[in-house]
């Protein structure tokens, strides 16, 4: 290689930037569809328990590969394994997350237009006339994708400059903004006349209507919004010191993840049920239900409402960028490091194939629309073939690779800091990462192709 492999230079660095790799659209975007659809605070209270028993053991799982191989994904299972075919394990993880960022940048460049619509006010009308706009903006030739390459360019923008002076510097500076808009608009969310149904369907779980969906739901939404899978967490580990304890840096990322998620829907549910909108209005939530939630909830002060769907945007643009920086960074790690190429060299290839990607994605959603296969748009095979296979059989893959090939000893000297931490909760671990979490990842699995 031309150039030396960096660390992040602070816990909290390390930390603010694994948590951004976690942090993106499936907290504030999937998460609260997901709990209106499930019922509420029953969903929140299974989904905080699978982050517990799923999320953290596939976590530091990522997290010992990817310090211990200090490298690109595809080289730490490399070095695991010592060439055995386990190795493809890490192959996939960049492969899947090259796919996602193509596509994922289209949703994300979304969020950059609904900025610009926000402030030149093309927001403001009726239910009907914001459907209209999102519709007539979807499948227009060439806004997304002008918003697609504008937000990848973004993206390029931070990679270019490195681990520390990159991702860590904007890290830093990106996930405090994030917190401080997400605080702002839960206070104005819950003043808003009638917001207590909306807090009281967050947190006072009914569990009568749990059931076997909801628990799977709670399964798959966890996996999705932590980024396991993704080659994100073992490269961001890749970066970490000797010193950093796995343990808990999984669980800190976790509670930031998980409330990111519950503010996120203490901003939605209270503006919906204030103007008697369904909680369970799915992916539509964001782009064509909300719009019309602020329009309503604020109707007597105008610009509130103005203010408050600007600010939500912006704080929807920061959670997607958060997450394209990390899944930018694991095929760029990869190309810099295979290819013995400079960093802005590989960053480049990354940034150019990723914006063709997500342009025939945005493409296929619209005016390209015979960009299909098996009735499916290029943008919804993209979504179904990284999130409903590769990221559960990765992640399935990756517990029985470190749970039952990699020498217990290995793992465990990673998880205690070769002896420097304590180990009471290394055989707990151990139990979940061979057991449980396979079993639960299966479970998924095989449910959403309505097999169990």
């Amino acid at each position: 290689m031309t150039e030396e492999r960096a660390n992040f230079a602070s816990k909290i660095g390390a930390i603010l930037a694994t948590a951004g790799s976690a942090v993106g659209l499936g907290n504030v975007w999937r998460f609260p569809y997901m709990c209106g659809h499930n019922g509420g605070a029953a969903f929140i209270v299974i989904y905080v328990a699978c982050v517990m028993l799923l999320g953290i053991p596939c976590m530091i799982s990522e997290f010992i590969i990817g310090r211990h191989g200090a490298s690109n994904t595809y080289r730490a299972y490399s070095r695991l394994s010592g060439g055995t075919p386990w190795k493809f394990v890490g192959l996939l993880g960049v492969l899947t997350g090259f796919l996602i960022t193509g596509y994922y940048a289209v949703v994300s460049g979304w969020c950059l237009d609904y900025i610009y619509a926000s402030i030149c006010g093309y927001l403001k009308g009726d239910a009907g006339y914001v459907a209209r706009y999102f519709e007539q903006f979807s499948t227009n030739p060439w806004k997304p994708v002008f918003w697609t390459v504008a937000i990848l360019l973004l993206t390029h923008f931070v990679i270019v400059r490195g681990v520390r002076g990159g991702i860590e510097k904007f890290s830093k500076l990106l996930m405090p903004l994030l917190f401080v808009l997400l605080l702002v608009m839960v206070v104005a969310a819950c003043l808003l006349p009638g917001a207590e149904k909306g807090i009281r369907f967050l947190f006072h779980p009914d569990f009568s209507q749990v059931d076997r969906g909801v628990f799977l739901g709670a399964l798959g939404q966890s996996f999705y919004s932590l980024s396991i899978a993704m080659g994100c967490i073992c490269t961001f580990a890749s970066y970490f010191t000797r010193q950093t304890n796995l343990l808990h840096s999984a669980v800190q990322v976790s509670l930031i993840d998980t409330m990111v998620a519950i503010l996120a829907g203490l901003i939605i549910f209270p503006a919906a049920f204030s103007v008697g909108i369904s909680p369970d209005s799915g992916p539509k939530l964001v782009f064509i239900t909300l719009p019309n939630v602020f329009n309503q909830a604020f109707s007597g002060m105008p610009f509130v409402g103005w203010l408050m769907a600007l600010m939500f945007y912006a704080l929807l643009s920061l959670a997607a960028l958060t997450s394209l920086i990390s899944l930018h960074e694991v095929s760029t790690a990869f190309f810099f490091e295979e290819l013995r190429i400079k960093r802005s060299s590989g960053a480049l290839i990354v940034t150019l194939s990723t914006c063709f990607i997500g342009a025939l994605c945005s493409l296929s959603l619209g005016k390209w629309s015979f960009l299909e296969v098996s009735g499916k748009s290029l943008f919804d095979l993209f979504d179904f073939v990284t999130g409903q296979i590769f990221l559960p059989v990765g992640g399935f893959l990756t517990c029985l690779f470190l749970g039952w090939y990699v020498p217990k000893q290995v793992v465990k000297d990673e998880f205690t800091n070769w002896g420097t931490l304590g180990s009471g909760f290394f055989n707990i671990y151990i139990l979940l990462v061979r057991y449980v979490c396979p079993l639960a990842i299966l479970a998924i699995f095989l449910h959403q192709f309505n097999l169990i």
